[in-house]
């Protein structure tokens, strides 16, 4: 075994460790067509983890889950060109239907009435609905999501991060008034905050973005800005406030309370499948994968060792007991999730294989341990071949605090690590421009802006951009990094995927 599990390190390619990461842990492969992916078994099992965590809380606050067409008219594309000028180099567009055989060659027959784009966002789609759905005052709000799948043509795909199909879920409200739809905004944010920072253990930077930086059609995007291993930012979720863009391109309107005819205010907000890659790029090491409990599809792996079959039998019953006894205990509010690997194959190659996706807490019983009540346990926050000898009934007595113990030093690692990588002390322009192309490149730079839009494009010379205007300003004056000028606004500057 070499020294890592992964044939490349971190440091020595982060891009290709990435790919490793997720082959190793089987998590997803490319497709037979560019830029999808097949999510693979375990992969899609962390992904459910993360959608049941946020369904609930979202069906919580107060939405209704619900599906649209995959399918939208051009035509109704059309009425939102100001939106859709931001996705119309992604957008895929049906133009024929059946196929007929010429030559031995399937080839389209007919063309369609009306192109159609396949989804790339359903604001329009919605849209029209909520105008036929929307009469009163009494219809507000109107809070809607569905959970489904996207398609955006990526030049660059890579597993999970980009690719040109993704899941996701989209969230959809209508209200009466613009206090109203910023509330749903914050509210929104805040639940994506609870999921990826909490649950995931991704330490984030809640803000808003600059203007060059919004959705195409909206008033306010709010955003979380989290910061890989790499130094780089990846954007793991953002909330709208659109204002009445839509609704005056959709003629949303209500009657108020007092019989006038008004426009509701709506918001949109979604995360992706890119939270996986974020999950990865946050907390994988040169093993493999490390997941939080909370987002593990298994916390517990126990694995039985047999080296002579007349042990078999005390060994296996013994591992379903440990299993049974510790999905009796709760951590963060649910059972224990304990497997029992039973598959006919080394005890070294099941557990190595279990490093890679993850797993929090391996244990292994053979007879030796059963003579002892014993098990050996690996925690994957610690070296991979460290291993304790615990009792049995003190391990499951204590399983929730070992998995406290996993949560909390990987959120620990994560936080240190971004500030390690983010500096408050560039003094200007020229600065910040040899902090990136020099050997840095990457990290969190906060610096003072002046807010004046024009200013946000002498960053792309370097392949930076404002990430977030921070909730959590400092409150104090400085130079603005761009013009020199007196200026109050912290922002982050980061090189992102």
């Amino acid at each position: 075994m070499a020294k890592n599990a992964l044939p490349v390190t971190r440091a020595e390619n982060f891009a290709t460790w990435y790919q490793e990461v997720v082959r190793a842990a089987d998590m997803a492969e490319h497709s037979g067509v560019r830029g999808c992916m097949v999510i693979k078994p375990w992969g899609y099992k962390i992904w459910e983890r993360i959608q049941r965590l946020l369904d609930k809380r979202i069906q919580e606050t107060g939405h209704d889950n619900c599906y649209f067409p995959l399918f939208i008219p051009l035509s109704l594309i059309q009425k939102e060109a100001s939106h859709v000028e931001g996705f119309a180099k992604e957008m895929a567009v049906v133009t024929h239907h059946r196929l007929v055989m010429e030559d031995g060659q399937l080839k389209p027959a007919a063309p369609l009435e009306e192109p159609l784009v396949v989804r790339p966002t359903s604001e329009t789609m919605i849209g029209e609905a909520f105008a036929r759905w929307i009469e009163s005052y009494r219809d507000l709000p109107m809070k809607l999501n569905q959970w489904a799948n996207v398609v955006r043509w990526e030049m660059r795909p890579r597993l999970f991060l980009r690719t040109s199909e993704f899941l996701w879920q989209e969230g959809h409200t209508a209200h009466a008034t613009a206090d109203d739809a910023l509330d749903e905004t914050r509210t929104m944010l805040e639940v994506y905050r609870e999921v990826a920072e909490d649950m995931m253990r991704i330490p984030l930077i809640p803000g808003q973005k600059s203007a060059g930086e919004r959705f195409p059609g909206a008033v306010e995007t709010h955003t979380i800005e989290a910061m890989m291993q790499d130094g780089r930012a990846l954007q793991a979720g953002t909330s709208h406030y659109l204002g009445q863009n839509f609704a005056k391109a959709a003629n949303i309107a209500f009657q108020d309370e007092n019989g006038q005819q008004q426009l509701v205010h709506t918001t949109s907000w979604g995360v992706s499948t890119r939270l996986v890659g974020g999950l990865i790029m946050t907390h994988g090491d040169d093993d493999g994968l490390r997941l939080p409990p909370i987002i593990a599809p298994h916390q517990v792996v126990i694995l039985p060792i047999i080296r002579d079959e007349s042990a078999r039998g005390p060994v296996m019953e013994a591992c379903h007991a440990l299993a049974k006894r510790l999905a009796a205990q709760h951590y963060a509010g649910e059972p224990v999730r304990a497997f029992v690997d039973a598959r006919d194959d080394s005890a070294a190659n099941k557990r190595w294989g279990w490093i890679k996706k993850g797993v929090p807490l391996i244990c292994e019983i053979g007879p030796r341990d059963l003579e002892k009540g014993a098990l050996a346990l690996y925690k994957r926050t610690l070296p991979a071949n460290e291993k304790s000898f615990p009792e049995q009934e003190v391990f499951v007595s204590h399983v929730a605090h070992h998995l406290e113990e996993t949560d909390t030093a990987l959120f620990e690692q994560a936080k240190a690590y971004r500030a390690e990588q983010t500096r408050d002390d560039v003094p200007d322009f020229d600065a910040l421009k040899a902090h990136f192309d020099g050997e840095h490149k990457t990290g969190f730079v906060r610096a003072k802006w002046s807010g004046k839009p024009e200013t946000e494009d002498a960053f792309g010379a370097f392949g930076v951009t404002i990430r977030c205007i921070p909730y959590e300003q400092t409150g104090t004056t400085g130079p603005c990094i761009v013009t020199g000028e007196e200026a109050a606004t912290d922002v982050i500057l980061a090189k992102a995927y």
